[in-house]
């Protein structure tokens, strides 16, 4: 199925099959006032790029930024009072089964609101290939972390100072997760359709995988609180979402079009040898034998509007960790390429701190924060490891592959 072709809006099923319900979840929101919105205007906050409201190739255009123009990151008011997201809290406080790594184990560092990061005004150019396709970029988990993303994209000179496509023929690929925990995930979706756009227009591509999170908000949006029969109990995809971040911003701003654009996502590509998938699991083999096979069940799965059926592949969409036992991860790795080919597999899903055991502290000190350089390659060198950690202070990773040896 091609990314962006016209079909009608599909509608999420979720199940809440390894976490129990806490309490805050029949009530989301209550009790947690949230900061209104701006409200939409014609032109972007400096340093931000906004997409269109009704799809990728429509709406105003970038607000021009001086040559001096710099990326301010952290400007975005904390959606919620200071006891927290109640995403953060753990019924017993146990984690669940597949829960994603946040601020209790691995701690959210924020930003101050005067952190300015200058960026050149005109990017290198983009190299091209000997057989005239462009080069290949690969993004990792964004979580909603705009300013972080349009900084990244412009240091490999993907964008230029007004966030608009300048790398021509070049083909970027996002491993999904663009939601939750940080401040403007649909600020990132819409940024991501645009630029599909502005990059087919110049001969060139941006495409995007679905991830655990994509699954997480269209079913908290399709479903809601609506029970679901899982192995622990009775559960929703409301208090899954919100569990695992979801922020209310987002949810507010979600229209048609982005549950549309998500629910085309495929799940597995190749390119160019490199096996692109978002999570770190095999659980992709009990979809399909083929990269077809697996992104047409994906996707007949997300039209059947079956909560526990939908609620089953985010939790299998969920698993991680499949690579990293030194013994058993190199034979996982070699199931999958045996499977859908490719000579190494480039995932993101388990942040790299979390790959390398560096967890940080509950009180954020600034030596215990992650330190991360780059991707992470393990398992016998076959998997690349794309999640830089963008949550709790690591870096939000945009890299050309093939890596240099």
């Amino acid at each position: 199925m091609t990314q962006g072709d016209g079909q009608e809006p599909v509608v999420r099923t979720a199940t809440l099959r390894d976490f129990r319900v806490p309490p805050y979840a029949r009530v989301p929101v209550q009790g947690h006032p949230v900061e209104p919105l701006p409200a939409p205007g014609p032109t972007a906050a400096p340093g931000h790029a906004t997409g269109p409201a009704s799809g990728p190739a429509s709406g105003p255009a970038p607000a021009p930024v001086p040559a001096d123009a710099t990326l301010r990151l952290g400007g975005h008011p904390e959606p919620y009072g200071s006891t927290g997201h109640p995403g953060n809290a753990f019924p017993d406080d146990e984690p669940p089964e597949g829960y994603t790594p946040t601020e209790r184990d691995l701690p959210v560092i924020n930003r101050g609101d005067t952190v300015q990061v200058h960026v050149t005004p005109v990017p290198q150019p983009v190299p091209a290939t000997t057989d005239g396709r462009g080069p290949l970029y690969v993004v990792g988990d964004v979580h909603g972390y705009l300013d972080e993303l349009l900084q990244a994209l412009h240091a490999q000179g993907l964008i230029d100072e007004n966030g608009v496509w300048s790398a021509g023929n070049a083909r970027l690929w996002f491993l999904g997760d663009f939601t939750d925990r940080g401040p403007d995930g649909i600020g990132v979706i819409d940024l991501v359709m645009r630029l599909s756009a502005e990059a087919a227009a110049a001969g060139g591509y941006c495409k995007a995988l679905m991830g655990n999170h994509e699954l997480l908000l269209i079913g908290a949006k399709r479903f809601g609180d609506t029970p679901v029969s899982s192995g622990a109990g009775t559960a929703t995809f409301q208090a899954a979402w919100l569990l695992n971040g979801g922020q209310k911003q987002d949810m507010d701003r979600l229209q048609d079009v982005h549950l549309q654009w998500m629910s085309r996502l495929d799940a597995v590509v190749e390119e160019d040898g490199h096996l692109l998938l978002h999570s770190d699991t095999t659980a992709y083999l009990e979809y399909g034998s083929t990269i077809e096979d697996v992104n047409d069940t994906v996707h007949e799965i997300l039209t059947r509007n079956d909560a526990d059926e939908v609620w089953d592949l985010f939790r299998k969409f969920t698993k991680r960790f499949a690579f990293r036992d030194e013994a058993a991860g190199p034979q996982a790795v070699q199931e999958l390429l045996g499977t859908y080919g490719g000579r190494r597999i480039v995932h993101g899903h388990s942040p790299i701190p979390y790959l390398l055991g560096q967890v940080g502290t509950d009180d954020g000190e600034e030596g215990e924060r992650p330190v991360v350089d780059g991707p992470h390659v393990y398992a016998d060198g076959l998997a690349i490891a794309m999640d830089g950690g963008v949550t709790m202070a690591g870096k939000l990773l945009v890299v050309q592959l093939p890596l240099p040896a």
